[in-house]
């Protein structure tokens, strides 16, 4: 099986992370990875850069990353794709399959209200998934969900509490959702020894074909204890 992290943030691009693309892909290469999509907070999330620049500067520097992580993937021998991350007052939203090019074009999704840019997303293509959507938090008033507005929700997550993702597992069945799964690594060693993502029988060529395979449910959750390895 061709193994996949589906949820990653890296330093500099986003705040909230401290390890760097290199530290992350030696990590998961060591770890005998496909692949990894480096989706670091967007625009309307914790994106290191100062909101007051461009739209196509904030663009060009949250591309940064994935860039690089190309580069040093073909160095390395591990596959890097893009997604992003996109918040509202807490409630995230993994996106694939739209590359720089889209985002550069269609600068009016920050104006739309989540539900409509949700739905823009999905109709121009994309992969929706809801990350961790029971997450609790202090900063987060209360949970939002979209069941009509995404293809999937993360039914693991790695670094959240096993309730939630137990909670979020009964959601997707419910709802016919698309059960997915995803570290949401920022540190390189995280404060559960586990790490998550999805799986499939074969190898991810581009972000187009990761979006065909997941649509067709072609690909699995699974969940690995690097304590083990």
């Amino acid at each position: 099986m061709y193994k996949y992290e589906t949820h990653l943030h890296t330093c500099p691009v986003s705040k909230c992370a401290t390890a760097t693309v290199k530290e992350h892909l030696e990590f998961y290469k060591k770890l005998g990875y496909d692949g990894v999509f480096i989706t670091n907070h967007f625009l309307d999330g914790s994106l290191n850069i100062d909101k007051t620049r461009s739209y196509e500067e904030r663009i060009n520097f949250f591309y940064y990353a994935v860039d690089e992580g190309i580069e040093l993937g073909k160095k390395i021998g591990i596959k890097v794709f893009s997604g992003i991350e996109t918040n509202y007052l807490g409630s995230d939203f993994l996106v694939y399959g739209l590359d720089k090019k889209w985002y550069l074009q269609n600068s009016h999704i920050m104006e739309m209200k989540k539900s409509d840019q949700l739905t823009y997303f999905m109709k121009s293509g994309a992969l929706v998934i809801q990350a961790h959507p029971f997450r609790e938090a202090g900063y987060i008033d209360h949970i939002r969900l979209y069941p009509r507005c995404v293809h999937g929700v993360e039914v693991i997550n790695a670094t959240k509490k096993d309730s939630e993702n137990e909670i979020a597992k009964m959601y997707a069945k419910h709802y016919d959702l698309i059960e997915f799964a995803g570290t949401d690594n920022h540190h390189v060693n995280e404060d559960k020894p586990y790490l998550a993502g999805m799986e499939s029988e074969v190898p991810i060529t581009d972000e187009k074909h990761f979006v065909k395979v997941v649509k067709n449910r072609k690909m699995t959750p699974f969940v690995i204890d690097i304590t083990k390895n």
